[in-house]
Protein backbone atom coordinates (compact mmCIF):
# COMPACT_ATOMS: atom_id res chain seq x y z
CA UNK A 1 0.00 0.00 0.00
CA UNK A 2 1.36 3.25 -0.93
CA UNK A 3 -0.48 6.75 -0.62
CA UNK A 4 0.97 10.27 -1.03
CA UNK A 5 -0.72 13.43 1.13
CA UNK A 6 -0.15 17.07 1.41
CA UNK A 7 2.90 17.32 3.89
CA UNK A 8 5.11 14.22 2.04
CA UNK A 9 5.77 12.52 5.22
CA UNK A 10 7.08 8.94 4.62
CA UNK A 11 5.34 6.57 6.88
CA UNK A 12 5.57 2.43 7.02
CA UNK A 13 3.06 0.28 5.62
CA UNK A 14 2.21 -3.46 6.31
CA UNK A 15 5.86 -3.78 7.13
CA UNK A 16 6.09 -4.69 10.08
CA UNK A 17 7.42 -8.81 10.52
CA UNK A 18 8.62 -8.35 14.08
CA UNK A 19 6.22 -6.10 15.99
CA UNK A 20 7.88 -7.23 19.49
CA UNK A 21 11.63 -6.43 18.21
CA UNK A 22 10.24 -3.05 16.99
CA UNK A 23 7.34 -1.45 19.06
CA UNK A 24 5.52 0.78 16.96
CA UNK A 25 5.30 3.24 19.56
CA UNK A 26 9.20 4.18 19.53
CA UNK A 27 9.28 4.48 15.61
CA UNK A 28 12.17 7.22 14.73
CA UNK A 29 14.87 7.34 12.14
CA UNK A 30 17.29 4.91 14.21
CA UNK A 31 14.57 2.18 14.62
CA UNK A 32 13.60 2.76 10.48
CA UNK A 33 17.51 1.95 9.95
CA UNK A 34 17.84 -1.11 12.39
CA UNK A 35 14.60 -2.53 11.07
CA UNK A 36 15.62 -2.38 7.05
CA UNK A 37 19.01 -3.99 8.14
CA UNK A 38 17.59 -6.84 9.74
CA UNK A 39 15.26 -7.18 6.64
CA UNK A 40 11.76 -6.29 8.12
CA UNK A 41 10.74 -4.18 6.07
CA UNK A 42 8.23 -4.88 3.22
CA UNK A 43 6.94 -1.56 1.73
CA UNK A 44 7.08 2.28 2.08
CA UNK A 45 4.61 5.10 1.56
CA UNK A 46 3.95 8.92 2.05
CA UNK A 47 1.02 10.16 4.59
CA UNK A 48 0.72 13.19 6.48
CA UNK A 49 1.74 12.51 10.22
CA UNK A 50 -1.57 12.41 12.01
CA UNK A 51 -2.94 10.53 9.55
CA UNK A 52 -0.82 7.28 9.99
CA UNK A 53 -2.47 4.01 9.78
CA UNK A 54 -1.11 2.24 12.64
CA UNK A 55 -2.57 3.79 15.89
CA UNK A 56 0.87 4.88 18.10
CA UNK A 57 3.45 5.41 15.25
CA UNK A 58 5.11 8.79 16.14
CA UNK A 59 6.88 10.30 13.15
CA UNK A 60 7.87 13.94 12.94
CA UNK A 61 6.71 16.16 9.71
CA UNK A 62 10.17 16.53 8.46
CA UNK A 63 10.75 14.87 4.88
CA UNK A 64 12.87 11.46 5.03
CA UNK A 65 14.70 9.17 2.60
CA UNK A 66 13.66 5.67 3.41
CA UNK A 67 16.72 3.14 2.83
CA UNK A 68 14.79 0.88 1.04
CA UNK A 69 11.91 1.23 -1.89
CA UNK A 70 9.42 -1.06 -2.71
CA UNK A 71 9.78 -5.48 -2.72
CA UNK A 72 13.21 -7.54 -4.47
CA UNK A 73 10.91 -8.58 -7.14
CA UNK A 74 13.21 -12.08 -6.63
CA UNK A 75 11.36 -12.45 -3.59
CA UNK A 76 9.24 -15.51 -3.72
CA UNK A 77 10.81 -16.73 -6.80
CA UNK A 78 12.74 -19.96 -7.72
CA UNK A 79 15.91 -20.60 -9.88
CA UNK A 80 15.93 -22.90 -12.20
CA UNK A 81 19.37 -23.60 -12.07
CA UNK A 82 20.44 -27.65 -10.90
CA UNK A 83 23.64 -28.83 -10.42
CA UNK A 84 24.97 -31.59 -13.27
CA UNK A 85 27.06 -34.63 -11.93
CA UNK A 86 29.91 -33.23 -14.00
CA UNK A 87 31.67 -30.30 -13.85
CA UNK A 88 34.17 -28.72 -16.73
CA UNK A 89 37.01 -26.87 -14.82
CA UNK A 90 39.83 -24.76 -16.37
CA UNK A 91 42.58 -22.70 -15.05
CA UNK A 92 43.52 -19.74 -17.46
CA UNK A 93 46.87 -17.38 -16.84
CA UNK A 94 48.00 -14.79 -19.73
CA UNK A 95 50.07 -11.97 -17.73
CA UNK A 96 50.73 -10.48 -21.32
CA UNK A 97 51.20 -11.58 -24.67
CA UNK A 98 54.40 -11.39 -24.85
CA UNK A 99 57.85 -13.88 -24.74
CA UNK A 100 56.08 -16.93 -23.61
CA UNK A 101 53.18 -15.93 -23.52
CA UNK A 102 52.83 -14.22 -27.38
CA UNK A 103 50.69 -17.56 -28.80
CA UNK A 104 49.24 -18.13 -25.62
CA UNK A 105 45.82 -16.11 -26.22
CA UNK A 106 45.01 -18.12 -29.15
CA UNK A 107 45.91 -21.72 -27.50
CA UNK A 108 43.85 -20.97 -24.80
CA UNK A 109 40.58 -20.24 -27.17
CA UNK A 110 41.26 -23.28 -28.92
CA UNK A 111 41.45 -25.37 -25.61
CA UNK A 112 37.89 -23.77 -24.11
CA UNK A 113 36.60 -23.78 -27.77
CA UNK A 114 37.12 -27.38 -28.20
CA UNK A 115 36.31 -28.85 -24.45
CA UNK A 116 32.86 -26.76 -25.50
CA UNK A 117 32.23 -28.18 -28.45
CA UNK A 118 33.37 -31.43 -27.99
CA UNK A 119 31.43 -32.23 -24.56
CA UNK A 120 28.21 -33.72 -23.97
CA UNK A 121 25.59 -32.02 -21.57
CA UNK A 122 24.10 -31.43 -19.33
CA UNK A 123 27.19 -29.97 -17.51
CA UNK A 124 28.56 -27.17 -15.53
CA UNK A 125 31.75 -25.23 -16.60
CA UNK A 126 34.13 -22.98 -14.28
CA UNK A 127 36.69 -20.76 -15.26
CA UNK A 128 38.80 -19.68 -12.61
CA UNK A 129 41.56 -17.14 -14.53
CA UNK A 130 44.20 -16.27 -12.24
CA UNK A 131 44.77 -12.83 -12.83
CA UNK A 132 44.78 -12.60 -16.56
CA UNK A 133 45.43 -9.52 -19.25
CA UNK A 134 42.16 -7.52 -20.03
CA UNK A 135 42.28 -9.49 -23.44
CA UNK A 136 41.68 -12.79 -22.11
CA UNK A 137 39.58 -11.71 -19.35
CA UNK A 138 37.32 -9.89 -21.99
CA UNK A 139 37.25 -13.36 -24.22
CA UNK A 140 36.23 -14.90 -20.95
CA UNK A 141 33.39 -12.52 -20.06
CA UNK A 142 31.75 -13.28 -23.68
CA UNK A 143 31.69 -16.90 -23.20
CA UNK A 144 30.13 -16.17 -19.63
CA UNK A 145 27.57 -13.67 -21.18
CA UNK A 146 26.55 -16.18 -23.84
CA UNK A 147 25.91 -18.99 -21.26
CA UNK A 148 28.44 -20.92 -22.15
CA UNK A 149 30.63 -20.59 -19.10
CA UNK A 150 28.58 -21.52 -16.29
CA UNK A 151 30.98 -19.73 -13.63
CA UNK A 152 33.65 -17.23 -14.05
CA UNK A 153 35.95 -16.16 -11.26
CA UNK A 154 38.33 -13.49 -11.95
CA UNK A 155 41.12 -13.36 -9.86
CA UNK A 156 42.97 -10.14 -9.34
CA UNK A 157 46.13 -11.83 -9.10
CA UNK A 158 48.01 -15.04 -9.64
CA UNK A 159 47.44 -16.78 -6.44
CA UNK A 160 49.05 -20.17 -7.75
CA UNK A 161 47.94 -23.16 -9.15
CA UNK A 162 47.58 -25.38 -5.62
CA UNK A 163 45.59 -22.38 -4.03
CA UNK A 164 42.96 -22.05 -7.46
CA UNK A 165 42.99 -26.04 -7.36
CA UNK A 166 41.41 -25.03 -3.37
CA UNK A 167 38.95 -22.60 -5.33
CA UNK A 168 37.71 -24.23 -7.88
CA UNK A 169 36.90 -27.54 -6.21
CA UNK A 170 35.53 -25.92 -3.37
CA UNK A 171 32.91 -24.28 -6.08
CA UNK A 172 32.52 -27.22 -8.36
CA UNK A 173 28.78 -28.37 -7.64
CA UNK A 174 29.21 -31.66 -9.36
CA UNK A 175 30.42 -34.91 -7.78
CA UNK A 176 33.14 -35.61 -10.57
CA UNK A 177 34.82 -32.46 -11.60
CA UNK A 178 36.90 -33.15 -14.82
CA UNK A 179 40.05 -30.58 -14.86
CA UNK A 180 42.24 -29.09 -17.33
CA UNK A 181 45.00 -26.82 -17.69
CA UNK A 182 44.96 -24.19 -20.43
CA UNK A 183 46.30 -25.72 -23.23
CA UNK A 184 44.98 -28.89 -23.58
CA UNK A 185 43.44 -29.60 -27.01
CA UNK A 186 39.58 -32.12 -26.15
CA UNK A 187 38.82 -34.64 -28.65
CA UNK A 188 35.08 -35.57 -29.84
CA UNK A 189 34.34 -38.77 -27.02
CA UNK A 190 36.89 -37.73 -24.43
CA UNK A 191 34.68 -37.10 -21.79
CA UNK A 192 32.94 -40.78 -22.50
CA UNK A 193 35.87 -42.07 -22.47
CA UNK A 194 37.23 -40.71 -19.14
CA UNK A 195 33.54 -41.81 -17.38
CA UNK A 196 33.70 -45.49 -18.97
CA UNK A 197 37.29 -45.73 -17.04
CA UNK A 198 36.09 -44.51 -13.81
CA UNK A 199 32.77 -46.40 -13.98
CA UNK A 200 34.25 -49.81 -14.82
CA UNK A 201 37.48 -50.30 -12.90
CA UNK A 202 37.02 -49.77 -8.56
CA UNK A 203 38.67 -47.14 -6.60
CA UNK A 204 39.83 -44.77 -9.02
CA UNK A 205 40.91 -41.63 -8.37
CA UNK A 206 42.25 -40.33 -11.83
CA UNK A 207 41.69 -40.36 -15.14
CA UNK A 208 43.98 -38.67 -18.14
CA UNK A 209 42.92 -38.58 -21.58
CA UNK A 210 46.88 -38.63 -23.11
CA UNK A 211 49.37 -41.03 -21.72
CA UNK A 212 52.75 -40.02 -20.60
CA UNK A 213 55.31 -42.46 -19.85
CA UNK A 214 57.44 -40.57 -17.36
CA UNK A 215 54.01 -40.30 -15.50
CA UNK A 216 55.39 -43.98 -13.75
CA UNK A 217 57.87 -42.65 -12.42
CA UNK A 218 55.90 -41.75 -9.45
CA UNK A 219 52.63 -42.66 -7.07
CA UNK A 220 52.07 -46.52 -8.31
CA UNK A 221 51.92 -48.23 -5.32
CA UNK A 222 48.60 -48.62 -5.99
CA UNK A 223 48.65 -49.53 -9.34
CA UNK A 224 51.06 -52.35 -8.76
CA UNK A 225 49.11 -54.11 -6.07
CA UNK A 226 46.18 -53.54 -8.47
CA UNK A 227 47.88 -55.33 -11.43
CA UNK A 228 48.28 -58.67 -9.13
CA UNK A 229 44.33 -59.10 -8.84
CA UNK A 230 43.81 -62.30 -10.71
CA UNK A 231 41.09 -60.38 -13.13
CA UNK A 232 43.31 -58.38 -14.16
CA UNK A 233 45.57 -59.01 -17.26
CA UNK A 234 48.91 -56.79 -17.24
CA UNK A 235 51.37 -56.39 -20.18
CA UNK A 236 54.52 -54.39 -19.70
CA UNK A 237 57.33 -52.71 -22.70
CA UNK A 238 57.30 -50.01 -24.72
CA UNK A 239 53.30 -50.37 -25.53
CA UNK A 240 52.43 -46.66 -27.35
CA UNK A 241 53.35 -46.07 -31.24
CA UNK A 242 56.09 -43.54 -31.49
CA UNK A 243 54.35 -40.85 -32.93
CA UNK A 244 52.45 -40.60 -29.35
CA UNK A 245 55.91 -39.50 -27.86
CA UNK A 246 56.91 -37.25 -30.74
CA UNK A 247 53.36 -34.92 -29.77
CA UNK A 248 54.91 -35.03 -26.33
CA UNK A 249 58.34 -33.96 -27.15
CA UNK A 250 57.15 -31.56 -29.77
CA UNK A 251 54.50 -30.02 -27.72
CA UNK A 252 56.38 -29.66 -23.94
CA UNK A 253 59.16 -28.69 -24.99
CA UNK A 254 61.44 -31.67 -25.15
CA UNK A 255 64.27 -32.55 -27.12
CA UNK A 256 64.90 -36.36 -28.09
CA UNK A 257 67.43 -36.26 -25.54
CA UNK A 258 66.07 -34.80 -22.40
CA UNK A 259 62.86 -36.96 -23.83
CA UNK A 260 65.26 -40.02 -23.06
CA UNK A 261 66.56 -39.21 -19.97
CA UNK A 262 62.97 -38.30 -18.65
CA UNK A 263 61.90 -42.18 -19.27
CA UNK A 264 65.01 -43.99 -18.95
CA UNK A 265 64.11 -47.28 -17.48
CA UNK A 266 60.59 -46.85 -16.91
CA UNK A 267 58.06 -49.37 -19.47
CA UNK A 268 54.46 -48.88 -20.11
CA UNK A 269 52.08 -51.06 -18.41
CA UNK A 270 49.18 -51.85 -19.93
CA UNK A 271 45.76 -53.40 -17.86
CA UNK A 272 42.91 -55.00 -19.03
CA UNK A 273 39.64 -55.15 -16.10
CA UNK A 274 35.98 -56.31 -17.36
CA UNK A 275 37.37 -56.37 -20.90
CA UNK A 276 38.62 -52.43 -20.71
CA UNK A 277 42.06 -51.82 -21.45
CA UNK A 278 43.87 -48.64 -19.81
CA UNK A 279 47.63 -47.54 -19.50
CA UNK A 280 48.93 -47.42 -16.18
CA UNK A 281 49.54 -43.65 -14.72
CA UNK A 282 47.66 -39.86 -15.27
CA UNK A 283 48.57 -36.59 -15.25
CA UNK A 284 47.75 -33.42 -13.78
CA UNK A 285 47.35 -31.15 -16.37
CA UNK A 286 43.80 -32.95 -17.39
CA UNK A 287 42.43 -35.20 -15.37
CA UNK A 288 38.56 -36.31 -14.08
CA UNK A 289 38.37 -36.84 -10.48
CA UNK A 290 35.30 -37.42 -6.97
CA UNK A 291 35.22 -33.81 -6.26
CA UNK A 292 35.68 -35.43 -2.45
CA UNK A 293 38.63 -37.65 -2.82
CA UNK A 294 40.49 -33.84 -4.34
CA UNK A 295 38.89 -31.67 -1.11
CA UNK A 296 40.45 -34.73 1.53
CA UNK A 297 44.10 -34.19 -0.63
CA UNK A 298 44.68 -31.06 -1.63
CA UNK A 299 47.06 -28.90 0.70
CA UNK A 300 46.49 -25.82 2.14
CA UNK A 301 47.19 -22.43 0.35
CA UNK A 302 50.48 -22.46 -1.09
CA UNK A 303 52.56 -19.40 -1.90
CA UNK A 304 54.42 -21.25 -5.14
CA UNK A 305 52.85 -20.16 -8.32
CA UNK A 306 53.94 -23.37 -9.93
CA UNK A 307 54.49 -26.92 -8.35
CA UNK A 308 53.27 -29.18 -6.01
CA UNK A 309 51.35 -31.47 -8.32
CA UNK A 310 53.55 -34.65 -7.80
CA UNK A 311 52.79 -34.61 -4.30
CA UNK A 312 48.72 -34.35 -5.28
CA UNK A 313 48.92 -37.45 -7.12
CA UNK A 314 51.69 -39.39 -4.88
CA UNK A 315 48.42 -38.25 -1.90
CA UNK A 316 46.23 -40.17 -4.29
CA UNK A 317 47.87 -43.26 -4.49
CA UNK A 318 48.73 -43.08 -0.93
CA UNK A 319 45.03 -43.12 -0.41
CA UNK A 320 44.63 -46.44 -2.48
CA UNK A 321 43.02 -44.81 -5.67
CA UNK A 322 44.21 -45.64 -9.46
CA UNK A 323 45.51 -43.71 -11.80
CA UNK A 324 44.98 -44.56 -15.12
CA UNK A 325 44.99 -42.95 -18.78
CA UNK A 326 42.65 -44.19 -21.62
CA UNK A 327 44.45 -46.46 -24.33
CA UNK A 328 43.98 -44.21 -26.90
CA UNK A 329 44.71 -40.68 -26.62
CA UNK A 330 41.30 -38.64 -26.51
CA UNK A 331 42.97 -34.93 -25.64
CA UNK A 332 46.04 -33.50 -27.05
CA UNK A 333 48.54 -31.36 -25.65
CA UNK A 334 49.03 -27.90 -27.59
CA UNK A 335 52.52 -26.40 -25.67
CA UNK A 336 52.33 -22.42 -25.99
CA UNK A 337 51.76 -22.01 -30.07
CA UNK A 338 49.53 -23.90 -32.14
CA UNK A 339 51.47 -26.06 -34.23
CA UNK A 340 50.43 -27.37 -37.70
CA UNK A 341 49.58 -30.69 -36.95
CA UNK A 342 47.13 -28.87 -34.00
CA UNK A 343 45.62 -26.35 -36.33
CA UNK A 344 44.87 -29.11 -39.04
CA UNK A 345 43.41 -31.21 -36.40
CA UNK A 346 41.13 -28.48 -35.25
CA UNK A 347 39.90 -27.73 -38.88
CA UNK A 348 38.87 -31.08 -39.33
CA UNK A 349 36.89 -30.60 -36.33
CA UNK A 350 35.40 -27.29 -37.56
CA UNK A 351 37.34 -25.19 -34.75
CA UNK A 352 38.60 -21.88 -36.20
CA UNK A 353 42.24 -21.76 -35.26
CA UNK A 354 45.63 -21.27 -37.49
CA UNK A 355 49.20 -22.37 -37.06
CA UNK A 356 51.34 -19.99 -34.92
CA UNK A 357 54.80 -18.45 -35.82
CA UNK A 358 57.72 -20.75 -33.68
CA UNK A 359 60.62 -19.43 -33.47
CA UNK A 360 63.53 -20.77 -35.45
CA UNK A 361 66.56 -21.92 -32.74
CA UNK A 362 69.27 -19.54 -32.45
CA UNK A 363 72.71 -20.37 -34.61
CA UNK A 364 76.41 -19.21 -34.14
CA UNK A 365 78.03 -17.42 -31.06
CA UNK A 366 74.82 -16.87 -29.08
CA UNK A 367 73.89 -20.56 -29.54
CA UNK A 368 77.34 -22.08 -28.71
CA UNK A 369 77.37 -19.89 -25.56
CA UNK A 370 74.16 -21.16 -24.49
CA UNK A 371 75.40 -24.87 -24.29
CA UNK A 372 77.93 -24.02 -21.33
CA UNK A 373 76.27 -24.57 -18.08
CA UNK A 374 77.33 -21.27 -16.45
CA UNK A 375 76.40 -19.03 -19.42
CA UNK A 376 73.02 -20.84 -19.09
CA UNK A 377 72.29 -21.19 -15.56
CA UNK A 378 73.09 -16.84 -15.59
CA UNK A 379 70.76 -16.52 -18.30
CA UNK A 380 68.06 -18.04 -17.31
CA UNK A 381 68.63 -16.72 -14.15
CA UNK A 382 68.44 -13.35 -15.91
CA UNK A 383 65.06 -14.57 -17.97
CA UNK A 384 63.54 -15.47 -14.69
CA UNK A 385 64.03 -12.09 -12.90
CA UNK A 386 62.73 -10.27 -16.26
CA UNK A 387 59.79 -12.30 -16.12
CA UNK A 388 59.10 -11.76 -12.58
CA UNK A 389 59.63 -7.76 -13.08
CA UNK A 390 57.43 -8.00 -16.21
CA UNK A 391 54.55 -9.54 -14.82
CA UNK A 392 54.35 -7.73 -10.96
Amino acid sequence: MVSRAQNNSLYISHCWQSPARYPLTSLNQNTMSTCAANGDFLGVGWSNASSLTRPGCQWNNQESIMPRIGINPNRGQQSQYSPSRITLAMLTYLPNQAGYFAERLAVTRLSLDSLIANTPKPYDLIVFDNGSCPELVSYLCQLRDSGQITFLILSSENIGKISALQVIFRAAPGEIVAYSDDDVFFLPGWLESHLKIMETYPQVGLVTGFYIRSHLRYATQTIEAFATQPDVQVERGFLIPPELEQHYIANMGRTAESYQQEVSGLQDIRLTYKGLTTLASAGHHQFIAPRQLMLSILPGWDTNLMGRMVELENAVDQRGYLRLSTMNPVTRLLGNVISTENAGEAQRLGLATQAGQVSKPPTGLASRLLKFPLVRRLALGMYNRLHLLINS
